[in-house]
């Protein structure tokens, strides 16, 4: 994993209230929305996080915990 995503990661695990979208992703790790979206889309591919029902622009993603 990146800074970013470590970073991310843990201020999710902190308490994040809300939906997680790549937009707040951006804005917590200080990146772009596709650097955002590509973070994401590599902890989907590690089984960290699914994407919630849904999609288009509202978009958001879970932490999976089990």
């Amino acid at each position: 994993m990146n800074d970013r995503q470590i970073k991310v990661l843990n201020r999710l695990l902190d308490g994040f209230e809300g939906k997680l979208t790549t937009s707040k992703w951006a804005k917590l790790a200080k990146c772009s929305q596709d650097t955002a979206y590509r973070d994401i889309l590599d902890l989907i591919d590690r089984g960290l996080m699914r994407k919630r029902a849904g999609g288009g622009r509202s978009t958001a993603y879970d932490l999976i915990l089990e």
